[in-house]
């Protein structure tokens, strides 16, 4: 499973409408609004990187109203020490 933490920014006054489009994506488990510099984070839980790119690029990039996103992808404990 891949997890990432997308930072989103909403265009002034859209802020409703975005929210409201990105709770009917099934593949964000988690969503919270934020006061700085981004407006909104949604926890992203996927099966791949790719079908985290996919969701960024295609479901939440694409909702009127959505300035910018950063996307954070997490790792795991457990692949951090398989490295070393």
């Amino acid at each position: 499973m891949t997890v990432g933490y997308v930072l989103i920014s909403v265009a002034p006054t859209r802020e409703q409408d975005v929210q409201r489009s990105l709770q009917s994506i099934d593949e964000i488990t988690e969503l919270y609004s934020l006061f700085g510099p981004y407006d909104i984070i949604a926890k992203v839980a996927v099966d791949s990187e790719d079908v985290l790119a996919r969701v960024v690029l295609n479901r939440i990039r694409s909702i009127e109203g959505v300035a910018d996103t950063k996307t954070h992808t997490v790792v795991s404990p457990r692949e951090m020490q398989a490295e070393r």
